[in-house]
């Protein structure tokens, strides 16, 4: 018999958003990595709005938007609008932000004035630290071997809004620039002063960048320091040697991996000034040839190194195809820095979930 297409909405309803959410569904162990991390970060979230404590409507619990913003990078939504028009009719979103059926979505405007507040009190490196923390506590950290890189991120800004920073061509049109030379040293950005001309290669064309930089744990290629700078050729060295510095204050003997760009005579002897072996892929075609040689060279480990090392172009690849760094939607390097971290944030819970499927004690 034909069923009647008719629609009668019940009064009232006891289904929770819990049982829409199927008991395998992959946000499931990610909810609750990310609700013990932020239950640790009580204190950071109180200093944050220990100003307004005297008066004022109560805000948007940073829990929730912390979860909302971690939702924009793990589904690709492409804008804050959008996030919260999908948080308001799409009840995994909901379950996953902590709203109920009956709560009222707040407006988009919330994330660009909560922003501030948020990098200010480093909200995101801390939830991105937490996760790092809970990723040792699991045994899938080795803390002795390390891969390191950097990536190139597209400003927010084009070619149209660079202009000579002495002012002599604003009576100019922004788009006639062709044939004119342009350097970081005379022009400069008028939508992202931050934003440096760079490029990776004499291939590549020269854009307003940043760079993110990233050291990974060989051992599941987990994120375990991650953070942008401005675009220039000595960003990726320096950066590299400090983020270093901070995983061998325990005192142990570390290696690290990297490509043919950190084969320098300076890295080099930074990296065993701190106690670090440079497993540095050889640039023998350098003018005075690689900083290296066979004494590093002829260890197995070194070849286990170079290989290891690969891995961390998936934490890039998947910040630039899921998540948003391929051209970030921020200006400034404090709001491009905390986006880069909170997309690393996101890799590594994505993958501690593969890992808990195929190792489920790390799960626990």
């Amino acid at each position: 018999m034909r069923g009647s297409d008719s629609y009668n909405e019940s009064l009232f309803s006891t289904i929770r958003l819990e049982d829409f959410v199927p008991s395998e569904h992959p946000l499931r162990p990610i909810r609750q990595w990310v609700n013990d991390a932020l239950a640790q970060m009580d204190t950071c979230f109180s200093a944050m709005y220990e100003a307004d404590i005297k008066g004022g409507r109560p805000s948007i619990a940073p829990e929730k938007l912390m979860r909302a913003m971690l939702l924009q990078v793990l589904y690709s939504v492409r804008s804050e609008r959008q996030l919260v028009e999908q948080i308001n009719y799409n009840l995994l979103f909901r379950w996953f932000v902590g709203l109920s059926i009956d709560d009222a979505v707040w407006n988009h405007s919330v994330f660009s004035k909560n922003r501030d507040r948020i990098i200010e009190h480093d909200a995101v490196t801390t939830l991105f630290n937490a996760t790092v923390e809970m990723a040792r506590a699991r045994g899938l950290l080795s803390g002795e071997h390390f891969s390191v890189d950097g990536t190139l991120i597209q400003a927010w800004a084009g070619h149209k809004s660079l202009r000579r920073k002495d002012g002599s061509d604003d009576g100019r049109p922004p788009e006639d620039w062709r044939g004119e030379p342009r350097s970081n040293d005379t022009h400069e950005s008028k939508t992202d002063p931050e934003a440096r001309l760079y490029r990776k290669s004499n291939a590549a064309p020269a854009l307003l960048s940043y760079l993110g930089h990233a050291l990974t744990d060989n051992r599941h290629g987990l994120v375990v320091n991650a953070h942008a700078s401005p675009a220039n050729s000595m960003a990726e060295r320096d950066s590299a040697a400090r983020m270093l510095e901070d995983a061998s204050r325990d005192s142990r003997i570390i290696t690290v991996g990297a490509d043919k760009n950190y084969d320098t005579r300076g890295f080099v002897q930074a990296c065993r000034d701190i106690g670090v072996t440079p497993h540095v892929a050889q640039n023998i075609k350098r003018n005075g040839g690689s900083a290296i040689d066979g004494r590093t060279t002829r260890h197995r480990g070194y070849e286990i190194s170079q290989i290891k090392r690969k891995c961390i172009e998936q934490c890039f690849g998947w910040g630039k195809t899921v998540g948003p760094i391929r051209q970030v939607m921020v200006r400034g390097l404090d709001k491009v820095d905390a986006l880069f971290a909170l997309t690393m944030t996101a890799y590594n819970l994505t993958r501690m979930r593969s890992l808990a499927q195929l190792r489920p004690q790390a799960a626990q």
